[in-house]
């Protein structure tokens, strides 16, 4: 007989009653429930992915089912789905020419084209055939093409050559070979003809960048653009390489990467020149770092540049027109803000003479046109809704596709939905149905393809007409009734108030599939709070994100607070110089859960997050120490001031203050009290991490009880075997120190 003992509550290891021991079958539930495991294997077609031709005549897809996987095309001529091949034949081809047996559903295609003679050409495991649709007969496809040299650029008319030669900019006649030196002064690290490789690795102690090479020729291959590329005043980041199998020391890796406030950064400077007289043409623009360069575009008019430049801090955008043949100057668009200028995008319609422009000067972000002959911008789309992309632009009918969310009324305001607008301003919906819209345009923007759905709306995928919206045929439908009839529900939406008092956010969150109301579950918060982007799950494809975790014995809540993307100017700016408070909306949503259900045990919350979810998660145990008890935090920039520079000085601020120390995890490391799990990618060149060592040293320091996993290979993202060691450990850190089970750890990935 097994003896009971009873521990007091107020106990932190939290050895929670949840009614049984875990098994492997309940790691089973979860392992199904991995990406790898269910997409297109137990749940199907929850995204529909489509090949336009490129001859334009159609399209082609795999329509995914229980028992098979099935090529289709639809063609705009027939405008009907129909098979892409014969499965039976191809297969039967494809045994006799590879020798080795091919089953119809075993079939691998990842490109196919019609041919002009009614045949096609389909491209099975990297090897390019032609197919007789008549005979079967396949033939096999040799393509030698010549590899293009990626040190040296054709000009358009095809009369030029461009290279560099001892870090200067040359081009050379294709007419008569001679070689003509445009820049003089190009010396190691003073580089000509070059471009920032955000990547770039270096070896050894004095490594040398790999060799890069860029120019950019105008359209009449009179003018030509480059960049001077100056390192000689950068300073690195490092990164150590112990995971080599034949090498018993380390290998010492450095990029040239700014952090907030580095004045020691790669320098950019524009340059151009005059490809007649072979001499350099002076402008405004000037050096800049690496994460403030201008960006350069030629028109059609000879010697004619748009140029647009973010200055430092992120707080001015300004577009340029200058004409090269005599200086002329023109400031086309000036945007300023008090906060981040974030989600600023134009693109140039030189033959209609207008620039079209996505900003949020207006308070959303929102269509406006600039017209070059009047020099006056106006609103194409205007209201308190959002505008997430443009997707294509009809020139010649002046008219411009957008997804937009928040336009319509009762909707959710992150779904988004398929507009048009002309140049007069007049709006049109092509969606009606109340979900979210992912599309995919063709080339010559008549037709787009739509998966259509919500979180617990099943995905249609459909081929629409542009013009009028207009559904020309389905093409697949989502079929999650596997997993439904073992116990599957989808997650459940939800909506609570916000920290002011006055605005609606939204979330969703997973039950387990033997959930049961009788019982209290711990929950835990997969949160993101970069201010970038969002994290509500829109789409039924995202319904199946957090369920492994759930699995295990969890409620796992997922939501939006202040301070993200897709709302507002004012709902984003929530969090400039402010992303330390993320999380408060967070601790709204989960309170808000555990009034509404009795099952949330509130006393019990857990929190994961990845790079800046990774900072949020130490952010919560440090700063919400009462709240939030246990987390894993992976890849995480927990101080701003280590890392890549762009992001914070645009969300953050620049110049650097002293807001920087005070959300420092590094900084707040003595107000650990529950049980977190910090672990890095050793490689990682996107978050180095330093910042996670640098917090492991504070915890050190301050005699706090903490864990950490490094994973020596792996970079940001983990990957294969090390991406399934991490979620296993992050999983059982949570049934062992949130859920208060004794964790499994054999347990097989498939």
């Amino acid at each position: 007989m097994k003896k009971l003992v009873f521990i007091p509550f107020f106990v932190f290891g939290l050895l929670f009653v949840q009614g049984q021991e875990l098994t492997k079958e309940d790691y089973a539930r979860a392992v199904s429930f991995m990406y790898d495991n269910f997409n297109n294997k137990t749940a199907f077609n929850l995204y529909t992915s489509v090949n336009w031709f490129n001859d334009g005549s159609g399209l082609w897809f795999i329509d995914y089912s229980k028992d098979k996987k099935t090529y289709k095309t639809v063609s705009f001529i027939k405008k009907k789905v129909e098979l892409l091949f014969d499965h039976e034949k191809l297969a039967s081809a494809l045994s006799d020419i590879t020798e080795k047996e091919v089953k119809a559903n075993d079939i691998a295609v990842s490109s196919a084209e019609p041919t002009e003679n009614g045949n096609m050409t389909v491209v099975s495991k990297g090897q390019k055939y032609t197919l007789n649709l008549k005979t079967y007969e396949l033939l096999e496809v040799t393509e030698d093409k010549e590899k293009p040299n990626p040190f040296e650029t054709k000009s358009p008319d095809g009369k030029w050559i461009a290279y560099a030669k001892d870090y200067n900019l040359f081009i050379k006649s294709t007419e008569t070979d001679e070689e003509f030196q445009l820049s003089t002064d190009g010396r190691r690290g003073f580089e000509y003809a070059s471009f920032y490789g955000w990547y770039d690795k270096m070896e050894g102690e004095n490594g040398e960048r790999p060799k890069r090479f860029f120019v950019n020729w105008s359209e009449d291959s009179k003018w030509i653009g480059t960049n001077i590329v100056d390192t000689r005043n950068a300073e690195k980041m490092y990164l150590l390489d112990w995971s080599i199998d034949s090498l018993y020391k380390p290998k010492l890796l450095s990029y040239y990467r700014g952090s907030p406030g580095d004045t020691t950064m790669v320098k950019i400077t524009p340059v151009f020149y005059n490809v007649d007289s072979k001499k350099e043409i002076k402008t405004s623009l000037l050096t800049a770092t690496h994460i403030n360069g201008s960006s350069v575009q030629f028109l059609e008019t000879s010697g004619v540049i748009i140029t647009s430049t973010p200055e430092r801090g992120y707080q001015r955008q300004t577009v340029k027109m200058i004409d090269l043949n005599n200086g002329n100057e023109r400031i086309l668009i000036d945007e300023v803000s008090d906060t981040g200028i974030d989600n600023f995008e134009y693109r140039v319609l030189e033959g209609k003479q207008k620039i079209i422009i996505l900003s949020e000067r207006s308070g959303w972000r929102q269509i406006h046109v600039l017209d070059l002959r009047t020099n006056q911008t106006k609103h194409l789309t205007s209201g308190n809704y959002y505008v997430n992309e443009i997707q294509y632009i009809d020139e010649d009918n002046e008219t411009i596709y957008y997804l937009g969310s928040g336009k319509e009324q009762g909707n959710n305001p992150y779904h988004r939905q398929m507009y048009k607008v002309n140049f007069k301003g007049k709006e049109t919906l092509l969606t009606p149905e109340k979900t979210n819209h992912q599309v995919s345009f063709s080339e010559d923007g008549k037709y787009f393809v739509d998966n259509y759905s919500a979180i617990n709306i099943p995905t249609t995928a459909v081929l629409r007409e542009s013009k009028t919206g207009k559904i020309i045929a389905q093409l697949t439908t989502a079929d999650a009734s596997y997993v439904i009839s073992n116990g599957w529900t989808t997650p459940e939406p939800f909506s609570f108030m916000a920290k002011d008092g006055k605005t609606t956010l939204y979330g969703a969150f997973w039950k387990p599939i033997n959930f049961d109301a009788s019982k209290s579950y711990p929950i835990i918060d997969a949160t993101y709070t970069g201010p970038h982007t969002q994290r509500f799950p829109k789409s039924y494809n995202r319904g199946f994100d957090n369920q492994s975790l759930a699995e295990l014995g969890f409620i796992v809540v997922q939501l939006d607070g202040l301070g993200t993307s897709g709302r507002s100017k004012e709902f984003h700016d929530h969090s400039y110089k402010n992303m330390g408070n993320n999380l408060e909306d967070h601790i709204l949503g989960i309170k808000h859960l555990a009034n509404q259900y009795s099952w949330i045990d509130i006393d019990h919350v857990g929190i994961f997050g990845h790079s800046a979810g990774g900072f949020d998660t130490g952010r919560a145990l440090l700063a919400f120490p009462g709240f939030y008890k246990v987390g894993v935090a992976s890849s995480a920039d927990h101080d701003f001031r280590m890392e890549k520079a762009w992001w914070p000085e645009m969300y953050q601020g620049w110049p650097i203050d002293e807001t920087y120390e005070e959300v420092s995890n590094i900084t707040n490391a003595k107000n650990l009290k529950g049980k977190l799990l910090i672990t890095h990618g050793g490689l990682d060149d996107n978050v180095n991490p330093s910042a996670t060592f640098k917090l492991a040293e504070a915890l050190i320091k301050a005699d706090k009880d903490f864990d950490l996993l490094i994973l020596p290979s792996q970079r940001h993202g983990y990957i294969g075997k090390y991406r399934n060691y991490f979620i296993k450990k992050r999983w059982n850190y949570f049934v062992e120190h949130l859920l208060g089970e004794k964790p499994i750890w054999d347990f097989k990935w498939k």
